[in-house]
């Protein structure tokens, strides 16, 4: 089971400890069923007494129409039987899903990268819960998954959905969320599932399978139309690197099965045949390799790397790295990591437009240099 925290999702070497993007929940969360329908039950008691409005609101909107659906996932098949109201995502992205098929989560991950006010959310996600009138009380609930999945949290908001469509939970942790709500997990492998194919899961779980391609479709023609100003990305190789400038004797490489190399092919740009050789066979999202093999990515026109131009400079003047010919021109896109583009180099359908004009132009301006 490959893991990954919070920092690797952004800006820092892939590690196997259990933050944001890898959650493991901790012992003491680790509910028993017996333990959970306590707590449904509890929920649902509160529930009946508290809104005789809100249960009816939801009754109205719910409809069979469509359902139930079966969706799979390498974890395991999934039955939905009614469309849910109540949606609560775990992972990353899939709230932004949610948030674009117009369907506002009860519950969702903090964001602890990416988000300058510190108030967990990404700007993106909050224009979207502003335009769908869910701010102050209406706001989704955020629970921590800095360390673990907090599943009492989860429960506690009465999901009749969960989604970790884009997570890399585990065959334990899905067993556990499925005890509180109907879950769907990864289609393939954990942390690799496309910004596509998470709106499409998305929308099929939810009913809104039309709405989703409306979605997608629309997206796509927004990046045609950014890529149309910058002639000079088409056909350029690129590759999304990270590097520990206390530490460079080893490098890491996201590849193909990574939604950071993906995204760089829906922005014109091709995947260097190293990457590719490196990729082969493989079931992480990423590879670390000596830098003493630096020399095999010649063929990399534009790296992108998490950094500053002090990052760039100690690339520059290490003995190894800076013979990488895109390095060494300075063929280099530098994500801030205190920046929101931070949070967007891995895509969710409304990070995309929100960071496409500033990432397609950084990645020209790098273009710019091949020669």
């Amino acid at each position: 089971m490959v893991t990954e925290s919070s920092s690797m999702e952004h800006n820092s070497a892939p590690t196997t400890s259990t933050k944001q993007r890898s959650p493991q929940l901790k012992s003491s969360l680790r509910l028993t069923l017996a333990a959970l329908a306590s707590l449904a039950a509890v929920v649902s008691l509160a529930g009946c007494s508290s809104s005789t409005d809100a249960s009816s609101t939801q009754s109205a909107s719910s409809s069979s129409a469509g359902f139930p659906v079966t969706i799979g996932s390498t974890l395991g098949s999934t039955t939905i039987t009614a469309k849910p109201t109540r949606v609560s995502t775990v992972g990353w992205t899939n709230q932004d899903a949610a948030l674009s098929l117009g369907v506002v989560p009860v519950d969702m991950p903090k964001v602890t990268y990416g988000d300058p006010d510190g108030d967990g959310m990404n700007t993106w996600t909050k224009d979207a819960l502003k335009r769908l009138g869910a701010t102050g009380s209406k706001a989704p609930a955020l629970h921590d998954e800095t360390d673990d999945i907090d599943a009492e949290a989860i429960a506690s908001s009465d999901p009749d959905v969960i989604l970790g469509i884009q997570s890399g939970i585990s065959k334990k942790q899905f067993s556990t969320l499925n005890k509180i709500a109907p879950t769907v997990a990864y289609p393939g492998l954990p942390w690799g599932t496309s910004w596509r194919t998470v709106v499409t899961e998305t929308a099929k779980a939810l009913g809104l399978e039309s709405k989703g391609k409306t979605v997608i479709s629309s997206t796509e023609k927004k990046i045609s139309a950014a890529l149309a100003q910058h002639p000079s990305i088409k056909g350029k190789t690129a590759s999304v690197m990270y590097f520990d400038t206390s530490k460079l004797s080893s490098m890491t490489v996201y590849i193909t099965t990574d939604p950071r190399e993906q995204y760089l092919n829906d922005l014109g740009l091709k995947t260097p045949e190293s990457v590719k050789k490196l990729s082969k066979n493989e079931t992480a999202f990423y590879k670390t390799i000596s830098s003493e093999n630096a020399d095999q990515f010649d063929d990399v026109d534009i790296i992108i790397v998490y950094g500053d131009q002090s990052t760039l400079k100690a690339l520059q003047s290490d003995p190894l790295l800076g013979k990488i010919p895109a390095i060494k021109r300075g063929s280099v896109v530098l994500i801030d990591s205190s920046s929101e583009l931070s949070a967007a180099v891995s895509p969710s359908i409304l990070s995309i437009p929100a960071t496409l004009s500033e990432y397609t132009k950084l990645i020209a301006a790098a273009a710019d240099k091949v020669k």
